[in-house]
């Protein structure tokens, strides 16, 4: 070994902010020393291989030993190789043999000359075909702590002087070794911190345009309680309704009075999400575990460790991926697409969804066992229509929202107009209402020209177009509809938007952006009534 040399290599790896190309350098810069046949590096990890590892007979302990990670040399027999990870000493037990030693008493080992003690030999015949004179072992120690082990066998006998130098080197590794652990950290933590406030912000748009929950009816006093019972404590929540009935207002709700408030609430859109991109959402990928996975992702089960994970739209979750939802749900653990390696999370999964997830098990779409695991306490919301007495409430907290955001005069709306606000049957619930009151501020210019809600209601019921009776016996007669009247009055407002909008369901100007509707959820409607295109 030449010290001029080694100082340039320690150089070389202090430039090196990745590990792996840390420990690569470490090796192949000492295998390029006179006299050095194979330098190898080894780390120390939790016991990962135990009941495949050659030596698991030997182990003492196996919640730790060392990792084989880095390996160069150049063998007399071309059709070797050196390099290989996953030979018979790709793991060390901690104590055992001269690397185990090594790794636990953080003591340096010299065998100068190999045929003298070739008792510390696991296969004396290689040296001795390898022509290897001297052994030399030194522990990786950063701030007292032994990181791993470097050794080297040289076909020159090693000096003590060398065998100083090596330790040198050695205190050279562990020091850039260290810092590149702490670069990849940095660079793990801001990824981390570009996805959370990614989330943060679309949380933050949510809110600004959804507002908080608002009313006091005693359906909503009911739903309210519900909140408070189950945030203490650390249940599975499905939250069932309509669409736009406010689930996603009810999860942050559970999340912000839960002991996960400080941790984050992370956001799944189920339906969303391609097929193939399910697993990858879920729980992440390395890179190059699929074409496109150019680099690392963290999964949403990672990114809501400590906190709450909303499952929107939780029937949309294809078959075959619920198994592996079902598994981190019941153990907490998972693994990244192309990786192998078993991480675990902690999080509390909060689950909404407007279909009827019974039918679906019945039918073999939806697995019983995770809708259980799911609907440890199930919450139930009310459609609009069933809590008419909130409808002034939200009107004038949507009033507010539209006129901060549009800055712009108030919207005025009479006594009349809130009346045949209360009388509509509301198909999108809360959120077709914020869509009217969006609308209504436009059409009158924020306020600045009277406003007939005729304009921005996609349909009137009939009733609405008589003159109002406000009398006990017509209140009571207005509240209820049989279902074939339901049926009816819903397919004759779904027909005039869709005239309106030519036939067209998704998009701009599409019949579900005019009834405040998901086109998927149109959709489903239409073909629950039959409702086709007669094509001339």
């Amino acid at each position: 070994m030449e010290l001029e040399s080694l100082q340039a290599v320690s150089l070389v790896i202090a430039e090196e902010r990745s590990v792996e190309a840390v420990l690569q350098q470490i090796v192949e810069g000492l295998v390029a020393q006179p006299g050095v046949a194979l330098a190898r590096l080894w780390l120390k990890a939790p016991g990962d291989d135990c009941t495949r590892c050659p030596m698991r007979l030997e182990c003492p302990d196996q919640t730790e030993c060392l990792h084989l990670m880095a390996s160069a040399g150049s063998p007399t027999k071309a059709v070797e190789n050196w390099s290989r990870l996953d030979g018979d000493f790709r793991r060390f037990p901690l104590g055992v043999r001269k690397i185990g030693k090594i790794g636990a008493t953080g003591e340096p080992l010299l065998l100068a000359d190999l045929k003298q003690e070739s008792d510390w030999l696991a296969h004396p015949q290689w040296a001795a075909r390898e022509c290897l004179q001297s052994f030399a072992g030194q522990p990786l120690i950063f701030h007292g702590e032994v990181l791993g082990v470097l050794a080297v066998f040289s076909r020159q006998t090693l000096q003590t002087q060398e065998f100083a130098w090596l330790r040198m080197f050695a205190d050279h590794a562990a020091v850039a070794l260290a810092n590149s652990r702490a670069f990849a950290e940095i660079e793990h933590l801001r990824e981390q911190l570009k996805l959370e406030n990614d989330y943060l912000r679309e949380e933050a748009k949510v809110e600004r345009a959804f507002g908080g929950i608002v009313g006091e009816s005693a359906a909503l006093k009911k739903i309210l309680d519900q909140i408070e019972l189950v945030a203490a404590s650390d249940a599975s929540v499905l939250i069932l309704g309509e669409s736009g009935t406010g689930k996603e207002l009810i999860a942050r709700a559970i999340h912000e009075r839960s002991q996960r408030s400080m941790g984050p609430l992370v956001k799944v859109n189920c339906a969303s999400i391609p097929r193939d991109l399910f697993e990858s959402e879920f729980f992440g990928h390395v890179r190059g575990a699929f074409t496109g996975a150019i680099r690392d992702r963290v999964g949403r089960f990672q990114l809501a460790d400590g906190g709450t994970l909303f499952l929107d739209e939780i029937g949309e979750i294809p078959l075959d991926l619920q198994s592996k939802l079902l598994r981190v749900l019941q153990e907490g653990t998972f693994e990244r697409v192309g990786e192998e390696k078993t991480r675990r999370t902690n999080v509390r999964v909060v689950a909404a969804t407007n279909r009827d997830l019974r039918r679906e098990i019945a039918t073999g779409t939806f697995r019983q066992d995770l809708f259980f695991r799911l609907s440890v306490f199930p919450i139930e919301l009310p459609p609009l229509r069933e809590r008419r007495e909130d409808i002034p409430l939200l009107v004038q907290h949507f009033i507010e929202e539209a006129r901060k955001q549009a800055r712009c005069g108030k919207l005025q709306v009479s006594d009349a107009q809130m009346a045949a606000l209360q009388r509509y049957h509301w198909p999108g619930n809360v959120r077709e209402l914020q869509n009217v009151i969006e609308r209504a501020m436009i059409l009158s210019r924020c306020g600045a020209q009277p406003l007939n809600f005729d304009w921005v209601l996609p349909v009137a019921e009939p009733s609405s177009a008589l003159p109002p009776d406000n009398s006990p016996e017509a209140a009571q007669a207005a509240t209820f509809l049989t279902q074939a009247e339901w049926e009816a009055q819903e397919r004759a407002n779904l027909m005039a938007a869709l005239e309106t909008a030519n036939w067209k369901i998704y998009g701009a100007g599409g019949a579900a952006q005019l009834l405040g509707m998901k086109p998927t959820t149109l959709a489903s409607r239409l073909q629950s009534l039959g409702i086709k295109k007669i094509r001339g």
